[in-house]
Formats: C-alpha cells, structure tokens, sequence
C-alpha cells in the first residue's frame, strides 16, 4: 500500500513541554514551545524511510523515539506494536491512530469482498484493534488520550467510487464518540479529526489537479490544507488544553464542510 497510505500510528508518553510521508510525519514531529520531550514509538507498514525521518526527527529535538513495523489488519500485529513500544517507552499516554488508505476507487456494484474488507480493515479495524490494544494498558491507570482520524468524507459520502472508503471513516466517527462514552469515567479521553483536502501524496494518486483545484474553490480560506494544520490540531487534542474534551471529531478542512 505504497504511495498515498497513512501508515502510521503513533504511540506516546507526555514528558515535558510542548508535549510519515503526510500526516503521521507532522503528528509525530511537531513541537510546542520548549521542544518535543516526548517518547513516541512509530507504527509503519511499509515505509521504512519515512518512519525512520520521523524518528530522526524527534530525536533531533530532545524526545525518544523508535519504529515499529506491522500490519495492522491484523489484530495480533496491534497487540505486538503496544507490547513493544510499552517495553520500549515504559508506558502508553496518547494514542494517535492514523493508519488509512483509500486503496482504489471502486463502484460497489464492482467491488469484490477481499476488496471490501481490505479498506474497512486498513481504516476502521485498525483503529478498534490498537485502542483494544491501549485500553488494556490506560484503563488500570485511569488515564489516557486516543486520537483517531477521521475524515470529511465520512460526512459527505466521499468523492467518486470511494463510497466505503466514507464508509470506513463513518464508522471511525462512530466509535470515537462511542468509546468516548465507554471509557470517559475511567479518565481515557477519546476524540477525532476529520481533514478535509489536505496536500499529502494521498491527493497526488487519487485525485487530478483540475479536481482539487475546483475543490479548493469552494473552501472559504482558499487553500488546500498542510499535513502541519491537522498536526497541531491532533496535539492540542493530546495535550492538557483538551482536558475536558471527549467525543469530539474536530473538523480542519478550512470551512469547506461544517457538520
């Protein structure tokens, strides 16, 4: 799933201030004032160079950080991701599951069932199996923030032939809020983001320029997003500022869908 995959997900420990190709990159590397303090461990299907550019830079700016590659359409791999970076960080704070793919545009009529499964696994069982996987470790302690992606297709229904990628990203909507209600007394906090046109390689496969430039028409702020605006976005989530946050999907797509 080369070339427009989020493959990553990110899993963190708060310590200090200020605390992928696309989002994952910018999620795991940005910084508040005073640095990145932060211990992340970086979840990559199979983009080793990029996880390996996050780590460096992470490391360049004070934090630790490892990588870790899985498959996490299978749940024994989310399982396997927590374990390591449990051993290796000494213990879970934040949650960010971004792992998502479109995979390819497919009518419904046409769309086989290894299809089917394969976007609803990459996107949605992804997410339900790593925060399985968290919660066994946040619910003892009483703390925790999970921080899924979303996307504004789940309130759209999404563009041509990508009806159960917006599916997908609908049920993510859907847990998130759920979960939030599930684990809230038990201190884990649980939002969403949900990008809208963001200029990540996933645009450069599966969208043309005359199409994205006739969706940035129709956003109020007149440009594609950055990987960096979700980014920050996803950090305030993480940080003490969203503390009484939860079962939010946090909209940052420049005003062109408000739901």
């Amino acid at each position: 799933m080369k070339g427009g995959a989020s493959e990553r997900v990110s899993i963190g420990r708060e310590s200090g201030p200020g605390y992928r190709r696309g989002l994952g990159h910018r999620e795991s590397g940005v910084a508040g004032p005073g640095g990145c303090r932060a211990s992340v461990a970086v979840h990559y299907f199979s983009s080793a160079e990029g996880a390996r550019d996050v780590v460096e830079t992470i490391q360049k700016r004070g934090g630790r950080a490892l990588a870790i590659q899985a498959d996490l359409k299978l749940s024994a791999e989310a399982d396997r991701v927590v374990s390591e970076a449990l051993k290796a960080l000494g213990g879970l704070d934040i949650l960010v599951n971004n792992a998502g793919h479109l995979v390819q545009r497919c009518p419904v009529a046409e769309m086989s069932d290894d299809l089917f499964r394969t976007i609803m696994d990459v996107n949605m069982t992804s997410t339900f199996a790593m925060s399985r996987a968290a919660l066994r470790h946040m619910l003892p302690r009483k703390s925790g923030s999970i921080i899924n992606v979303s996307s504004a297709a789940a309130f759209t229904g999404g563009g041509t032939n990508a009806t159960v990628y917006a599916t997908s990203k609908a049920a993510i909507v859907g847990f998130t809020r759920g979960l939030a209600k599930e684990v809230g007394g038990q201190g884990i906090r649980v939002n969403a983001v949900a990008p809208g046109q963001i200029a990540t390689q996933f645009h450069e496969r599966f969208s043309t320029p005359e199409g994205r430039a006739q969706t940035v028409r129709g956003i109020p702020l007149g440009r594609e997003g950055a990987a960096e605006d979700v980014a920050r976005v996803v950090v305030f989530l993480a940080s003490p500022a969203a503390a009484f946050v939860t079962g939010e999907v946090l909209a940052v797509n420049g005003g062109m869908l408000f739901h």
